[in-house]
């Protein structure tokens, strides 16, 4: 909500990120991370917004105003406080789905392993005189000698991501 906010009416007005930023005294990746909801600004930073887009705060939060009213600093902390707990559970969310996706891949890599062990490789006895069985052989074994290489530094990285992960309890 104040992330695209922020956006339309600084569109409207005509502003680049950069130039907002400069008004703002702060780099353009601050508008950016504003912008796209991974960062919120503090009250006193959303003041100065307010005030450089010639918008009311409560405006740039989402609500619609049917009265100018002063807007209360406490207020204004309050709702920060709220936006910053929703990007903090999102992080959350992210981080909770990474974990289990990087078990998955271990379990696929470790399947993949076992099912190469116990195959072991079957295509080495085809006929390699027809054509065809000559290019799936060649294709197999060059997946094969790939997976067999690059497995253990995936599983590698997989296992110390589901580690960093890992939130503690």
């Amino acid at each position: 909500m104040l992330n695209e906010n922020i956006k339309a009416i600084r569109k409207s007005k005509g502003l680049s990120q950069q130039e907002l930023a400069i008004k703002l005294n702060v780099v353009r990746q601050t508008i950016s991370k504003w912008e796209q909801g991974l960062s919120v600004p503090d009250s006193d930073m959303l003041i100065s917004i307010s005030e450089e887009l010639e918008t009311p705060i409560s405006t740039l939060l989402g609500e619609t105003v049917i009265e100018t009213e002063v807007d209360n600093l406490k207020a204004i902390s309050e709702k920060l406080e709220v936006i910053n707990l929703q990007l903090a559970q999102k992080k959350t969310m992210r981080r909770k789905f990474l974990h289990w996706l990087l078990i998955s891949l271990c379990v696929v890599i470790i399947a993949i392993l076992v099912t190469l062990i116990v195959l072991n490789s079957p295509y080495l006895g085809w006929d390699y005189s027809v054509p065809e069985t000559a290019v799936v052989g060649v294709g197999f074994h060059a997946l094969e000698w790939l997976f067999i290489r690059l497995a253990p530094i995936i599983l590698i990285g997989a296992i110390i991501g589901i580690f960093l992960t890992h939130k503690k309890m």
